[in-house]
């Protein structure tokens, strides 16, 4: 993202050190096991994206508003809440180079953790106001279908891939496009500015989820960090992989790459290292590519009915990023 104003990059650094006080206190609780395992994941880094974009939607109106701080710690705890749950579900053992919750403490206080997490979100909407919780109920209700979308499978019928973009929609986009609603509203900017921020802010939620799918398919573990095709080895169903498995192309490669991605998770080594290699060769992978870039210009262009300024630029910036990041 670029700040390149320095009065903006000023602003934002000292609200985010607002919010990070506001969370630390908010996870504080009598119990001291209850205090340190929901400042787990919170001590454990994080890039605070949905708080960051809080506060630069506000920076439309009037980003000073107690509220904006507020409104910024309740999307954090509720993702925080999220990521419990989520390792617990897909057996994780790591979250954010650290120990998951539920390695070190067992599924069962990882859930409850999550939930107190939930709880304390909820305490803090309710002092934003009725419509806050509202939407705050909305969103939760909203990424409580997108896991059970996930966990569940496309229903008899239903097309694979519009299936796994509901499925983004409300497990990422959601929460992320509130983020950017709760910023622009509690900043008081018009009801016209409010919506363009939040559906930009879906459409930039679903682009990144997505990027990261290519990610894992086309960058090298010295450049992102991650192992390569972990997705793949996990029968993980990404964009490129549906794509792939959609295809009718006859060239031996597409009828190869099917025949592998076909039988699950692909978990033997030198079939992992083929399907990985015709992956990124495939017309599949180009797909996806340009489907991260039509969300992502679908994101820019939500930002039309904003006025030029430095949150817009660095709004932009990101957008830049994702088509970016996925070449």
């Amino acid at each position: 993202m670029t700040l390149a104003d320095p009065q903006l990059e000023a602003g934002m650094a000292a609200y985010l050190r607002d919010v990070e006080a506001v969370l630390i206190d908010s996870v504080h609780s009598a119990n001291p096991l209850v205090t340190e395992a929901a400042r787990h994941l919170m001590d454990a880094g994080g890039k605070r994206v949905r708080p960051l974009l809080v506060g630069l939607a506000a920076q439309f109106g009037d980003p000073s508003a107690r509220e904006v701080v507020l409104a910024g710690a309740v999307v954090e705890l509720t993702h925080l809440a999220t990521l419990y749950h989520d390792d617990v579900m897909d057996e994780a053992t790591v979250r954010r180079g650290a120990p998951s919750a539920n390695s070190r403490w067992g599924n069962a206080l990882a859930i409850l953790v999550g939930d107190y997490l939930f709880s304390r979100a909820a305490d803090l909407a309710a002092e934003l106001g009725v419509e806050a919780v509202k939407i705050q109920a909305s969103t939760f209700s909203q990424l409580v279908h997108g896991q059970i979308d996930e966990t569940a499978g496309p229903l008899d019928g239903e097309d694979a891939i519009r299936h796994y973009l509901r499925v983004l929609e409300h497990k990422t986009g959601s929460l992320i496009s509130t983020s950017a609603r709760f910023g622009a509203m509690f900043g008081g900017c018009p009801p016209e500015q409010v919506n363009a921020l939040a559906t930009f802010a879906e459409t930039f939620g679903i682009a990144f989820q997505l990027s990261d799918d290519l990610i894992d398919i086309a960058s090298d573990a010295a450049e992102s960090g991650k192992t390569p095709g972990t997705d793949l080895r996990e029968g993980v169903p990404t964009l490129p992989v549906l794509y792939a498995l959609a295809s009718s192309d006859d060239d031996a490669a597409a009828v190869r790459l099917r025949e592998i991605l076909a039988a699950g998770p692909v978990t033997d080594d030198a079939l992992h290292a083929e399907a990985l290699g015709l992956l990124r060769d495939s017309t599949a992978l180009k797909q996806a590519r340009e489907t991260v870039r039509g969300y992502a210009d679908t994101a820019r262009a939500a930002l039309a009915a904003l006025p030029e300024a430095p949150a817009r630029v660095a709004l932009e910036s990101l957008c830049d990023f994702i088509a970016d990041r996925t070449n």
